[in-house]
């Protein structure tokens, strides 16, 4: 099992999906006129916008700022701690730059899927509801490539990356506190299946609770620990470029292996064009799309080049051997518990805690909503709960590289479906680009967009 997964995410991976991911965010970044970089100030001020007061007002409006910590819930994860743990002593240093690269590039990429998810998103009974399946569907046209993306996202995130998850926060908790994999693993689905049988309105409540405690108090930890260690940062920036660009590594193979760990990674973190986080997106109240698709790209820097670099800096300024046979959650735990003794792996057990497991419930809502793309039938999503459940349950008894391999191969498919989709509809997401812009010209401050003023595809608009 554990073979024919390596292959297949060998050709997947080394064959197809860099070259699509990276051609696309490069695509994209031109088209838009580098809206990553020019409209980052946009970015953080809309993340204080209030709800609009228009609208049905027996719907539970979710904010932008709650769609923006629901996605992070599910960004913020594995990916940030044992992800990168696992680029660096695949890869070397080396992926921690093309990390940054894919993350800068890719935001445009998350700009461009969650602006559209905004544009075709509907009306569900008490809240909005879209994603890569509703723009497949109604962008278009093609039902079946929606019910394809709609399985393998379902798949991808309620089972393959919960999986993940689970097992990094059971290594992390049997490393710190010796507490057994099942037990904690029983735990950890009885948790699961008591949020998630509330839905997104409690589920972004979660959210918004945990993310920003968390994400401040890893910062903090790691700027501690890069402030220790200053002296060594330049010798660390040194072994980031070398390792990236350098000719041992290229001769060696260390130059593919840093630039496939590096982005594989990456996307696994930021989830720039893999089509999960426009179904967070898509739930938000806002005025025009492109106010939603401008807050997910700010999301892919916040991932990557703010979480996803302190867990880098941290074990490359520790002066932990990154070959010493450990990896994943455990390198990390290292590297924290060299630099500020044993309480370290409490730490780290308890920061893990509080990523992955907002990361499984965010998780679960991207299945959730595609669950209810494929069919309304109340006893088929009470199933998918159920089995969600039992996946976290799995993961925290598989073997790492098991749980990891699956993730790939799934996560590739994934991607690639939704790359094909937003590179036929972006055109679009360009026109609203610029009908956000010319707003602002003209002194707007908010800007609005009414479905009359694209009338080409008006009637596929339900919301606007």
């Amino acid at each position: 099992m554990q073979s024919l997964l390596d292959q297949i995410n060998d050709v997947l991976w080394t064959y197809v999906l860099i070259i699509s991911l990276v051609g696309c965010a490069l695509y994209f970044t031109f088209k838009s006129g580098f809206v990553q970089f020019r409209m980052i100030d946009e970015m953080v001020r809309l993340l204080g916008d209030a709800v609009p007061k228009s609208g049905n007002q027996r719907m539970k409006h979710i904010s932008s700022f709650q769609a923006f910590m629901v996605s992070l819930a599910a960004r913020i994860g594995t990916g940030n701690m044992a992800g990168v743990a696992t680029a660096i002593t695949v890869g070397g240093p080396g992926a921690v730059f093309w990390m940054w690269l894919i993350a800068l590039l890719g935001s445009a990429t998350g700009f461009i899927e969650s602006t559209l998810a905004q544009l075709y998103k509907r009306k569900a009974k008490d809240a909005f509801i879209g994603g890569p399946a509703y723009y497949m569907q109604y962008g278009l046209d093609r039902r079946w490539m929606g019910v394809l993306f709609a399985i393998l996202i379902s798949i991808t995130f309620g089972f393959a990356y919960n999986s993940v998850q689970s097992n990094t926060i059971c290594a992390a908790w049997d490393k710190a506190f010796g507490i057994n994999v099942t037990y904690m693993g029983i735990i950890l689905t009885a948790l699961t299946l008591l949020i998630i049988f509330g839905g997104i309105h409690r589920i972004a409540k979660v959210s918004s609770a945990i993310v920003p405690f968390m994400a401040i108090a890893y910062f903090l930890i790691a700027i501690g620990i890069v402030v220790f260690n200053l002296d060594r940062i330049p010798e660390v920036m040194a072994a980031i470029f070398r390792s990236a660009f350098g000719w041992e590594q290229a001769l060696g193979g260390g130059f593919g292996a840093a630039v496939v760990q590096g982005i594989k990674r990456g996307l696994f973190s930021n989830e720039a064009g893999e089509g999960s986080t426009p179904n967070a997106a898509a739930t938000a109240h806002v005025t025009h799309p492109v106010k939603q698709g401008l807050i997910q790209a700010l999301g892919v820097f916040t991932d990557t080049l703010v979480v996803c670099s302190c867990t880098a800096f941290i074990i490359l300024v520790s002066g932990v051997s990154i070959d010493s046979g450990e990896t994943g959650i455990q390198l990390t735990q290292s590297a924290i518990t060299s630099q500020i003794g044993p309480i370290g792996n409490v730490i780290v057990a308890i920061t893990i805690l509080l990523f992955a497991f907002s990361s499984i419930i965010g998780n679960y809502y991207y299945g959730e909503a595609n669950i209810r793309f494929i069919t309304r039938k109340p006893m088929v999503l009470h199933l998918y709960r159920l089995m969600v459940g039992g996946m976290v349950l799995l993961g925290s008894l598989m073997t790492l590289d098991l749980a990891w391999s699956f993730a790939d191969v799934t996560m590739a498919c994934l991607t690639l479906c939704n790359l094909i989709a937003i590179l036929q509809l972006s055109k679009q997401a360009l026109r609203l680009l610029e009908d956000y812009r010319k707003q602002k010209r003209q002194g707007i401050k908010d800007p609005t967009f009414s479905k009359a003023s694209m009338p080409d595809i008006a009637d596929r608009l339900e919301c606007w």
